[in-house]
């Protein structure tokens, strides 16, 4: 029986867990376009460093939410969800399958939810308090406390990231609720869309030497020279903080070396990989494909290939 909510195919897993080459490969078999869910690749020249696809890959097939706003302008996750929502809503016009793929985990889960996210009320006494307890105890003291409260959150914010651990606590103590509660509830809106969830698992130490491969695949393809491009026109707050650009600044003020850079991006991304599948293993709705188990990537494809011709019976195959 059909649905009488439009579907939506969602892949999500950690950074450098195959996402995009997987994307691809159903691209060839199911007639989908490809709606990024990755927060920074929304940022125009932030290419190398989010491993945005390549022109040759984005003409093959279609892909949203790509080069949205320049770095120095903020971009949030209800412009994001407004942002999908209306590609989703075009993609099915056309006849094809949205393919939501990405590793921000709270920006699809706001699309996936279907979040409420009209603008809070902020106080501005309780935000002041916690930054002065950063100052006063640091940062890690104020990720300890985020996590005690709001584990989920804590999971997803980086424990030197004093905005989002003071904004996350400020709801919290405010409102009485977890910011990942409040951020956004679906409430009686209900969702949008009829959803299909699948994840990439890899063991830990296989994904940990992928991550390394591609920080080196992404240093030998001029990372280093674009995060220099950028930040001589400036970051904004948002975007200066992304995974691949924050850890080569100091360098560029030779305040450490490139090689001191490489090593913290290397292990600042095993870090944030742990953090997502944190959150991503806490969602029920996910079918975790064991890569290993399956065949990479061909058998990956394979699989995602059965699961949406089970629940969308012969609706998207090609020809």
């Amino acid at each position: 029986m059909k649905s009488p909510s439009p579907p939506l195919l969602v892949l999500v897993g950690p950074t450098a867990s195959g996402k995009s080459e997987v994307a691809m490969g159903v691209a060839q078999r199911l007639r989908v376009e490809i709606v990024s869910g990755d927060s920074m690749q929304v940022y125009r020249g932030m290419d190398v460093g989010t491993a945005k696809p390549s022109p040759l890959e984005r003409a093959a097939v279609p892909h949203h939410l790509l080069d949205l706003v320049d770095p120095r302008e903020p971009f949030s996750v209800a412009a994001f969800k407004e942002e999908a929502d209306r590609s989703i809503v075009e993609v099915h016009q056309r006849g094809n399958l949205p393919f939501l793929v990405g590793g921000s985990g709270l920006y699809i889960r706001a699309v996936v939810e279907n979040y409420d996210l009209s603008p809070d009320e902020t106080d501005a006494s309780i935000r002041d308090k916690w930054r002065l307890a950063a100052q006063r105890e640091g940062m890690a003291a104020l990720h300890r406390k985020l996590g005690e409260v709001d584990p989920a959150a804590a999971a997803r914010i980086h424990p030197n990231d004093l905005r989002r651990l003071v904004r996350a606590l400020e709801v919290w103590e405010r409102t009485g609720h977890p910011i990942s509660e409040a951020v956004g509830r679906t409430g009686a809106r209900g969702r949008l869309y009829d959803v299909l969830q699948m994840g990439l698992a890899w063991p830990r130490e296989e994904l940990y030497r992928r991550i390394d491969r591609r920080v080196d695949r992404m240093i030998a393809a001029g990372l280093v020279g674009e995060v220099e491009r950028l930040a001589a026109r400036g970051f904004g707050q948002v975007a200066g903080q992304a995974l691949g650009y924050k850890e080569f600044l100091p360098s560029l003020r030779g305040e450490i070396s490139l090689e001191e850079a490489a090593a913290r991006l290397k292990q600042d991304t095993r870090r944030f990989a742990k953090r997502q599948l944190t959150w991503f293993r806490a969602q029920p709705e996910v079918h975790w494909i064991e890569t290993g188990a399956a065949g990479w990537p061909e058998g990956v494809v394979e699989e995602t290939v059965r699961l949406v011709a089970e629940k969308w019976p012969g609706m998207y195959n090609r020809g």
